[in-house]
């Protein structure tokens, strides 16, 4: 199956008629809905006049559909009455008061659209012949009319149907209705609000009424009793005494604690800074969306520039989303904005479904002033948009493995240019995409070249580890020098944080004497041994055996267990610092929710010297006490066959180099690597992104590659492998036939493969690819879909496209 869009109703969509006067019987209310599952639409309905009221622009629906009218959920994308001239939009007013004029809103796509998911002409409809809605299912639109036009766009960029669409930006536990429960909030009652102190009380009773004699709105009462230590009967007994008001609200389970602790003061900013800030509030105060790039060093103080910018967004009286690749980061995020900014919200994917609910509904009803979150969160219902700021704009994260397989950076700047609001992007190693856009004027350029307070940056060694005198005793994992840094890190009362992107103990397992490695059963991957759990798993599927002890080929004893990961790299540290306090943070050690919050504030309360870790510790962090940072093997992921491998590999390690030298104390870096004369590997060492981006530039530029080209790729899979294969050739053939024939610009396309996928088997299933190149103008997604979607490929076979590809595996 495929993840583009299914034609429309050919019979909705005619050439425009001539204008017409529309016979009085044939008029009234009709409805465009989308399914979420085939037949995903759209299809029309006829909307009965005692359901008319109820009826909104991003609600759902129940229709039915069939010859069996069976019903099914559908959501409102159109709402407009038969007979109007046009389906012009309307205002959230208009739609929520009463439908007196046409819903319908359009979105367009720089790079060519598809036919637009909104597009509508509601005069071609014969009202007659359709069939009445069953029943609204929300008494409240769950997607808000600010929205539908992005989840257009999205469908049409990202080849998805609408209805698909719409699921992932409204969460599943908001669809759900997710969770309430009554909470009492208390206040002093105005008539004692200066009378208090000088009356009677007991010493937890005059706790109470201190606490909340500090917020001049209701207070939760749990928050009151942790808060205050008191018990429930001090409240009790001051609402009697009519010291105390008290409102019952229906909430969410999810609590919404109302911060009360100082309030930090902006901080000084270099002329650097101000500069960059002055140049933010210039776009939020004239609307300019056009996006902001804020290429700062690690410790330069960008984070400040967001803090300040974001004061004056609130000030206006409007909402800003600030998106985190890692949720390593929302913890400390939060932190930071809990010490600005009173009414703050957190999205990630650990929160349960009340959480994300009710967070939800607080920032739908403007409750919220900063939603800080992980990719998602840029779908936040903010109805008063002003800023939206992306840190470590560069990470991978951002892109969605699923359909719709969005970036979170793209969508963004979308979002912004259709609210005409800014978007900042920042980063002190830019994506080259993003870098390139700066270069060409597309992007606003704002740079940071220095650290605060004048820091300097972090000294780096590179160890090469093909040097024998540079490993440790035994050919340990860990260099002599890095060995000996740590020791001195830790006699000076500093701390280390210690990066190796590979989680497990050992990363291959393999007889010594037939060569046999031992894979996933369904994916062709070598599987990992976990030796906390002695076992093998395979990290894609998460396929499990126990660790064998001799070859399940040849039956040889001896099975060799060879590779490294975090794991070892934890046991060989604890071998050699035995006293020393120790953290490992990887997907295995943070799976529960709040784990990730527990470790970071553990080791910047100093409880752990050592931080062991994959690439959720290497960005965004800020503890000054860290005076050393090693990474174990920077060549992790530098070989991988993609033309990003490179790139990827010089900001894992800049990023993490810049976790040190933020205090007093200053800091160091030590590299290991088996290739210290790597182009990443240098630049990264001397801190120099410029150098690096430059010379990435002109080699994608000679290759064709992205940012000077734009890419998609097609994935097909089957359980059978000749059938994925044929079904691949299918697919690049018709994809191909779209290509022009001019020989002036057939040279600017090209199309690699069919090949297999490197990762050529996975889930049971077998996979070739296509990577489709195009010059940046061709609209890429709307020619795919034009040449795929009359294929008929066997039902065995899945396939989905990737517009903007950014995973080759």
């Amino acid at each position: 199956m495929s993840d583009s869009q299914p034609p429309e109703q050919s019979s909705l969509f005619p050439t425009d008629p001539d204008p017409w006067v529309i016979d009085a019987e044939e008029a009234g209310w009709v409805c465009r809905v989308v399914f979420a599952e085939p037949p995903f639409g759209p299809y029309d309905y006829r909307v009965p006049d005692d359901l008319l009221a109820q009826v909104k622009l991003g609600c759902r629906l129940a229709v039915p559909l069939g010859r069996g009218g069976r019903q099914m959920m559908a959501w409102c994308v159109g709402l407009a009455h038969r007979g109007a001239a046009t389906s012009a939009p309307v205002s959230d007013a208009t739609a929520a008061d009463s439908p007196a004029a046409a819903q319908s809103v359009g979105s367009t796509s720089a790079t060519g659209p598809l036919p637009d998911p909104l597009a509508w002409n509601v005069n071609a409809v014969d009202v007659a012949r359709l069939r009445p809605i069953a029943s609204v299912i929300d008494a409240n639109a769950l997607l808000s009319a600010d929205l539908l036009p992005l989840a257009g766009w999205l469908s049409q960029y990202y080849l998805t149907p609408l209805g698909s669409v719409i699921e992932t930006i409204v969460p599943a536990g908001v669809r759900a209705g997710a969770g309430t429960r009554p909470i009492s909030y208390y206040a002093i009652a105005s008539a004692y609000q200066d009378q208090w102190s000088d009356m009677r009380l007991s010493a937890q009773q005059r706790q109470v009424l201190t606490y909340l004699a500090r917020f001049d709105v209701p207070v939760p009462a749990h928050q009151i009793l942790r808060q205050s230590e008191v018990g429930a009967s001090s409240l009790t007994t001051l609402h009697k005494r009519g010291l105390l008001t008290v409102d019952v609200r229906r909430m969410h389970a999810q609590e919404f604690v109302i911060a009360a602790e100082d309030r930090e003061q902006p901080l000084a900013l270099s002329p650097q800074q101000a500069h960059c800030l002055q140049q933010v509030l210039a776009a939020v105060a004239t609307g300019n969306s056009q996006p902001i790039l804020l290429h700062g060093v690690t410790g330069s103080g960008k984070t400040e520039v967001y803090l300040q910018a974001i004061q004056d967004v609130v000030a206006r009286g409007r909402q800003a989303i600030v998106l985190v690749p890692e949720i390593s980061l929302t913890p400390q995020t939060r932190q930071r904005f809990r010490r600005r900014f009173q009414r703050i919200a957190v999205l990630h994917s650990q929160l349960t479904d009340p959480q994300r609910h009710w967070y939800w509904q607080q920032i739908a009803q403007g409750k919220v002033d900063v939603v800080i979150g992980t990719r998602s969160a840029i779908f936040a219902p903010t109805a008063r948009l002003g800023l939206v700021i992306i840190d470590e704009e560069h990470d991978g994260s951002f892109k969605q493995d699923k359909a719709p397989r969005y970036h979170a950076r793209d969508v963004a700047a979308q979002r912004c240019r259709l609210a005409g609001v800014p978007l900042v992007l920042g980063s002190a190693t830019p994506a080259i995409e993003t870098y390139q856009a700066a270069r060409t004027g597309q992007h606003t350029y704002l740079h940071l070249p220095d650290r605060v307070e004048a820091r300097p940056l972090p000294a780096v060694t590179v160890i090469d580890m093909r040097v024998a005198d540079s490993r440790g005793p035994g050919g340990r994992v860990l260099s002599r020098q890095l060995q000996q840094a740590m020791q001195m890190a830790l006699r000076d009362d500093g701390q280390i944080i210690l990066l190796l992107n590979r989680r497990g103990y050992s990363t291959c397992i393999q007889c010594p004497g037939c060569g046999e490695v031992l894979k996933c059963r369904d994916c062709d991957i070598a599987l990992t041994h976990h030796r906390d759990l002695d076992l093998a798993i395979c990290h894609f599927c998460d396929y499990q055996i126990p660790a064998p002890n001799h070859c399940p080929a040849c039956h040889q004893d001896g099975i060799k267990f060879s590779g490294l990961g975090t794991q070892k790299l934890e046991a060989e540290v604890r071998r050699l610092f035995p006293t020393e306090s120790l953290l490992r943070m990887d997907t295995d050690t943070m799976r529960k929710p709040g784990a990730h919050e527990a470790a970071l504030q553990a080791f910047r309360e100093g409880e752990a010297k050592i931080l062991v870790g994959t690439q959720m510790i290497a960005k965004g962090l800020d503890f000054p006490n860290v005076t050393l940072v090693g990474v174990v093997n920077a060549d992790t992921g530098l070989h991988m066959p993609d033309f990003r491998a490179r790139e990827r590999v010089f900001g894992l390690v800049t990023q993490v180099a810049g976790r040190t030298g933020r205090g007093p104390k200053g800091g160091r870096v030590i590299v290991q690597t088996l290739n210290p004369d790597d182009p990443a590997i240098v630049a990264a060492a001397t801190h120099d992104y410029l150098r690096f981006a430059e010379e990435e530039l002109r080699l994608r530029e000679r290759v064709g590659y992205p940012p000077f080209r734009r890419m998609a790729r097609v994935v097909v899979r089957s359980s059978s492998e000749n059938l994925a294969r044929e079904a691949t050739d299918t697919l690049a053939l018709a994809i191909q036939a779209r290509f022009p024939t001019d020989p002036a610009t057939a040279e600017s396309f090209l199309l690699l493969g069919p090949a297999p996928a490197p990762v050529s088997k996975l889930r049971g299933y077998f996979r070739f690819h296509v990577l489709v190149i195009a010059p940046p103008e061709f609209p890429l997604g709307q020619e795919i879909h034009t040449a795929t979607e009359s294929l008929n490929l066997p039902e065995q076979v899945q396939w989905i496209v990737d517009v903007d590809a950014m995973d080759m595996m």
